[in-house]
Order: C-alpha cells, then sequence, then structure tokens
C-alpha cells in the first residue's frame, strides 16, 4: 500500500476555485477537485467549454441556487465554485495489480452511498488499522472528503488510497474478474460475517445506514453477511459495523 501513498498538504479548509475561467484552469491543470457547484441556468460560450471539459471526468457536479454560492463566498464567482480535494483519488485497478505483486492478499472497503463525513473519517481510521489497502467510493452520494472527515480519521485519509468510481457495480465486476470475492455486510441475510473467508482475496460492501446496501450490489455479492444483534436496537452505526466485520476479516487473516 505504500506505493499509492503521496505527500499530502493539510488544509484546515478546503479551498475553492470560483469563476469559470478559473475552474477551467485548474481541471486542466490537474487539480484534485472534490466537487464542483454550479448556478442552475447557467448558460454562455464559457460555461459551454466548461460543461465539455468536465465531459467524462469523474468530478460531481450539484446543481444549486445562486443564494448557496453566495453563502459560499461573496466575490465573483461568475456561477461556478470548485471544492479543491485535500487528497488525492486513485484507481482500484492500478493498486490492485500492485498488491498482487508484492504478494499480498487485497483487502478492499467499497462505501455504497455513506455520505457522513464523520463516519468516513472513522471508517477510514479503522481501514488504516487492519491494512485496508484501498476503499471505494461512489462518484454521486458519498461523503466529502473535508476537514472533519480528516479530523476524525486521525489523518488516515492521507495514507489509505481512496478511489472514486461513477459506477460500483461495474466496480464490484471487476473485483471479482481481478480474483477477489465480494462479500456484502447487510441485514438480508440468515449468515453471519464468520461465514466468508476472509483469508481470500476480499472486497467489503457496506451500506448508508438509512438505505443500506442497494440491491445492485447485493445481487452481485458472493456472499451476504450479517452482524449478529441481541439487544433492542436493531442496527449500529456504519462505522461501528465496518468495524466489526475489517476484524473479523483480521482475525482470520492472523490466526
Amino acid at each position: 500500500m505504500d506505493n499509492f501513498r503521496r505527500p499530502q498538504r493539510v488544509k484546515e479548509n478546503n479551498e475553492f476555485v470560483f469563476g469559470i475561467r478559473a475552474v477551467i484552469e485548474a481541471i486542466k491543470a490537474g487539480r484534485d477537485i472534490e466537487t464542483i457547484y454550479l448556478q442552475r441556468g447557467l448558460s454562455g460560450g464559457l460555461f459551454l467549454e466548461l460543461k465539455t471539459l468536465l465531459t467524462g471526468t469523474l468530478i460531481p457536479l450539484n446543481s444549486v441556487p445562486i443564494e448557496k454560492l453566495n453563502r459560499m463566498t461573496q466575490k465573483n464567482h461568475q456561477g461556478v465554485i470548485a471544492v479543491i480535494s485535500p487528497i488525492t483519488y486513485q484507481n482500484i485497478e492500478d493498486i490492485i495489480p500492485s498488491v498482487f505483486e508484492k504478494g499480498e492478499v487485497p483487502l478492499i472497503l467499497v462505501l455504497d452511498s455513506v455520505t457522513d463525513v464523520r463516519n468516513m473519517g472513522a471508517i477510514a481510521r479503522t481501514a488504516a488499522c487492519v491494512g485496508v489497502h484501498a476503499i471505494v467510493v461512489p462518484l454521486k452520494n458519498a461523503a466529502q472528503i473535508n476537514a472533519d472527515a480528516i479530523k476524525t480519521s486521525a489523518g488516515a485519509l492521507f495514507s489509505i488510497p481512496i478511489c472514486r468510481h461513477s459506477n460500483l457495480h461495474k466496480t464490484c465486476l471487476f473485483l471479482q474478474e481481478s480474483g477477489l470475492q465480494i462479500v456484502a455486510c447487510t441485514e438480508k441475510t440468515n449468515d453471519f460475517i464468520y461465514a466468508p473467508d476472509y483469508t481470500m482475496p476480499t472486497a467489503i460492501v457496506m451500506g448508508s445506514e438509512d438505505e443500506g446496501i442497494s440491491n445492485e450490489l447485493l445481487r452481485v455479492a458472493d456472499h451476504l453477511a450479517k452482524i449478529p444483534m441481541a439487544g433492542k436496537i436493531e442496527s449500529l452505526n456504519v462505522s461501528v459495523a465496518a468495524g466489526v466485520i475489517l476484524y473479523e476479516a483480521v482475525r482470520q487473516r492472523t490466526v
């Protein structure tokens, strides 16, 4: 995993780039962008140039009223604000081969629509502690990597590769084709998290607390596994649940 670590500059707040031309130049310069906010109804030649440049990129776009942009900055934003990411996103397609080449058994964490930044930070901290090789998140409906997420992660978000992909279903198929089993942590099964063999190359999928894992990902999973619950509360916080199943994987790999 060390091969994928890159020097990062800690920021107290995510950096903004505002103005259409400035955002265009930031994209061309290869800056890692967390998200772009676009004013609803925006038009014009320069805006069309921006839209064309964004085609095929993995940059989340949010169409918002001008009032939101005005709250973000009082400067002349021209209807466009880009939030610069404090981390460098990576590609899972590059990571998996390298893990195998080093003689290691891949352990990947896939987060399906986990949007709370503190949950993201807590999950990343646990993942780094147990030796997860990478965390995969979707392009949309994912927690923003910001100062709160980084603080909650105790800096782990700077050391563990975060991979952002537009289609988690296709990503899971790629992982399976690469020899990984997909284990979906869900209550929609009778099998417990102790059943799968985590000594095999594995990708663990965690879902959002309100919706859980999407049916599309549940259908592609090799194993469905639930955490046993004995009390009156029927579910765990997703960051706690991720810790439980990850440490079962660690237990099996270290026995």
